[in-house]
């Protein structure tokens, strides 16, 4: 089992742009716990990594996601469901060092499920935001979750993540972090 290091994680975001978004079966639940871990990445400055499928077709990713990231975030555009296959995205994840690297997006069973499986296999500890992530249907969604279980992932949820990172309520930026929940 693992437990999630503010320090040693890294947060990379798939595809969450205009025209997936309004395609997945839990559009506001997933734009609503994406936002709170851009926001909590954010505030404990925990390294982001955005990508983007065919922006020029598919849209930027969502503004409300980029708005809570600023400059913070690395954006990449991409044509491979795998993230990985980018050489330059495969290097940003290298370069930051992390070794957790906290995933989610658009779609589960496909862009996310490529990427966890090509991070896997080069040795990182993956962990998907279940609740964070979706898929044109439930059905799809799930069979993506179970998936990425067989191949090795941690599944867990935006609180769980929150709470893991921050360890404790006498963190700094507890408060905070304990206000995108409310």
């Amino acid at each position: 089992m693992t437990i999630l290091n503010e320090k040693n994680s890294l947060v990379l975001i798939i595809d969450v742009q205009e025209k997936l978004i309004n395609a997945v079966y839990n559009k506001q639940s997933l734009e609503k716990k994406s936002v709170i871990m851009a926001n909590t990445a954010s505030i404990l400055k925990i390294p982001v990594i955005v990508t983007e499928q065919y922006p020029k077709g598919l849209g930027e990713t969502i503004l409300s996601i980029k708005d809570v990231l600023g400059e913070q975030a690395g954006y990449y555009e991409k044509t491979s469901f795998s993230a990985i296959e980018n050489p330059t995205i495969a290097s940003a994840i290298d370069k930051s060092a992390r070794k957790q690297i906290v995933i989610f997006g658009i779609e589960t069973h496909i862009c996310v499920s490529q990427t966890v499986n090509a991070l896997k296999s080069k040795g990182y500890d993956v962990t998907v935001i279940s609740d964070a992530c979706g898929s044109r249907s439930e059905y799809e969604h799930k069979a993506g979750l179970e998936r990425i279980k067989e191949n090795g992932a941690h599944i867990i949820t935006t609180e769980i993540a929150l709470f893991e990172w921050l360890k404790g309520a006498r963190h700094a930026k507890f408060k905070e972090i304990q206000n995108l929940i409310k």
